[in-house]
């Protein structure tokens, strides 16, 4: 039989730690990578069998990276806080991991939730992440957010799904959204020479556009609505902060 460590980053996920740890019992080894929550998480996870590691948060890459180097075990199945995992999907990760498959990463698409309402449309329909696979030959691309699995080896996409409940409230999720905006502004701005009026309208009309419009959201009814909404504000603070940081660096070399 071969063996199975689950991994789960934190911050502040009180809201949600417990009820995913309930779940994941399957798991040989659990690895919670705390990024100092000023919560109850830690000590909502040392009620589990976990291991837990406080590591100072820099990236997402990093951060995930380092708690790969530190498990025991080949097979990773890396799981978001705001994440669960049905009985199904349980029983084909455990299939998978013994059936002596020569792939070496997992797709996972994930039904989304949002203000307490599943999204059927939003632009978010095939919403996928990879994260099953094996600890030798896959390693996070190095990316400070949205990061991703990078691999030489074969991926294909599992039969079911990650439930995603990634909005607990709005102060949170506008936190959050924040969190990102920033962390991006930091690769944008070895991107683009200047923001524009096309950066900052535009593009973030684009994004309403393309949830709303384009991605149907508008038949997910007020929960659409506030999805595109939130994204296309993401957008906006994304190069806010990105011309932030260029009058910052300006201002620094005069």
């Amino acid at each position: 039989m071969e063996k199975l460590t689950v991994i789960i980053p934190t911050l502040n996920e009180a809201h949600n730690i417990g009820s995913l740890l309930e779940q994941i019992d399957f798991a040989d080894e659990i690895i919670v990578i705390d990024s100092y929550s000023s919560d109850d998480t830690v000590a909502i996870a040392k009620k589990f069998k976990t291991t837990i590691i406080q590591r100072k948060f820099d990236n997402f890459s990093n951060q995930k990276n380092f708690a790969i180097d530190t498990a025991k075990n080949s097979w990773i199945f890396l799981i978001d806080a705001d994440e669960r995992v049905p009985e199904k999907l349980k029983e084909e990760v455990l299939g998978i991991i013994n059936s002596d498959t020569k792939i070496d990463g997992f797709w996972i698409y994930r039904t989304n939730f949002f203000m307490g309402r599943k999204l059927r449309f939003s632009g978010i329909q095939k919403d996928k992440v990879l994260r099953l696979f094996r600890k030798e030959s896959c390693r996070y691309n190095g990316k400070l957010v949205h990061e991703e699995i990078e691999t030489k080896g074969k991926t294909v996409f599992l039969k079911n799904r990650f439930d995603h409940y990634s909005f607990h409230n709005s102060v949170s999720y506008k936190n959050k959204l924040d969190k990102y905006a920033r962390l991006q502004s930091v690769e944008y701005d070895k991107k683009i020479k200047r923001v524009s009026f096309y950066h900052l309208i535009i593009k973030p009309a684009f994004r309403f556009f393309k949830h709303y419009i384009m991605g149907l959201g508008i038949f997910d009814g007020y929960p659409g609505l506030k999805y595109a909404y939130y994204q296309m504000h993401t957008v906006y603070l994304r190069y806010a902060y990105v011309k932030q940081l260029k009058k910052t660096n300006s201002l620094q070399s005069s």
